[in-house]
Parts: C-alpha cells; structure tokens; sequence
C-alpha cells in the first residue's frame, strides 16, 4: 500500500515537474507560434519576429517557417492600411490618420525617396502605420507600391528574425546545450516581449501628451 502511494506521489510529482511544464509550453508554440508571427509581425512589430528568431534556434520553430509568417503578415497588412489610404481617403479612421505629424513627415520621405522610403519604412521609429497610408494617399502606382512592398517585407523579417536567431546562438553558447538552455531562451524570449511591451506602454503615454506640432497637408 504504501509502495502504491509513493509511485503515485512520484508520479504526481513528474507530471508537474519543470521539465514536463517546458514541454507543453514547447507544444503550445509549436502549434500556434506561426500564427502569433503572423499576426504579430502585422499589428505589433519586430518583437514577434525577435521571438521568432530565438524560437527558430531553439528548433522549436522552422526558421523558413518564420520568415514566412513575419513576411505575409507584415506585408498583408501594410497593403491593407495602402488600400485603405487609396479607396477610402474620407472614412474617419483614414482622416484622423491623416491628422497625426507622423503622416506629414511620411509624406515628405515619400516625395523625396519614394522606392527607398516604401523598402525602409518598417525601420523607422514611429512611422510604420502611416507610411502605407500615405503612400495610399500619394501618385504612387498600386502596382509599384506592391512590389516594393514584398521586397520590403522580406528585408525587415530576415534581418529581425535573424537578430533573433543570433540572439538565441549567444545564450546557447552562454548556457551550454542542454535542456536548461532550452529553457532560458524561452526565459528570454519572454523578457523581449515584457520589455517591448513596457516601451509601448510608455510611448503611448507619452505620444497622449505631446501634441501635434506638424500641420498635416489637405486631402484632395
């Protein structure tokens, strides 16, 4: 009797070890971490495409996999927020878009560098959700802006998914690779995603408080 006991504490004990734990969060983002590339690379920015990266070292994710995922996000939804700049100019969420400073100084990159603009847009701060919109609203053929838009998601996923997956190599080499560096790089791929998301708390408080100090140019 007592034997049976102890194998069933044992037991009990394995199934909520550490290790058993690791595993289904393994599972779980194996299942699901394209999706959350997918979308993340769309709505958030680089950090899905970090953690992308440091998921793909971890051969918990297959790094093409990634790539893809962070590209057709990224690249679906900057040609929505395009269309939506092209077709619907007068919908109120374009107009008050269209309102921000961000939107002027978009206009002004585009007028100056129109193909290098579109291909680096992603990378510059504060600027990701008013570019398509503003190369929507300029004389930029659709067929042009579709292009280069490809080309520049493809650039802006390989090199944050790479910085990722380098990222990941540095804390193998750090930890050694057995489970317990396995573990770590989860560790730090959700310390990635708590700082950015403090960040974002932070700029939009402060983006709240700053008003606009650019007159943005009439719609026509």
């Amino acid at each position: 009797m007592w034997l049976h006991a102890a194998d069933a504490g044992a037991a009990c004990g394995m199934s909520g070890s550490p290790e058993a734990a690791g595993e289904a969060m393994e599972e779980f983002l194996r299942q699901y971490g394209p999706i959350g590339i997918f979308l993340g690379a769309g709505f958030e920015g680089q950090t899905a495409l970090i953690v992308g990266g440091l998921l793909a070292r971890q051969h918990i994710l297959n790094l093409w996999v990634v790539l893809a995922c962070a590209t057709a996000g990224s690249g679906l939804v900057d040609h929505l927020l395009f269309v939506a700049g092209r077709r619907f100019r007068t919908h109120r969420w374009v107009v008050r878009a269209t309102q921000q400073a961000a939107f002027a100084r978009a206009l002004r990159f585009i007028e100056r560098y129109p193909i290098g603009y579109i291909l680096a847009f992603r990378f510059i701060f504060g600027l990701r959700v008013a570019s398509p919109i503003a190369v929507g609203v300029s004389k930029i053929p659709t067929w042009r802006f579709t292009v280069l838009n490809i080309a520049g998601a493809v650039i802006w996923a390989t090199a944050f998914t790479l910085s990722g997956f380098v990222f990941g190599e540095a804390v193998h080499n750090l930890l050694g690779h057995g489970h317990h560096a396995g573990r770590w790089t989860l560790v730090a791929a959700g310390g990635v995603v708590l700082v950015v998301i403090l960040i974002a708390g932070v700029r939009y408080l402060l983006r709240r408080r700053k008003p606009a100090t650019e007159t943005p140019p009439k719609l026509t």
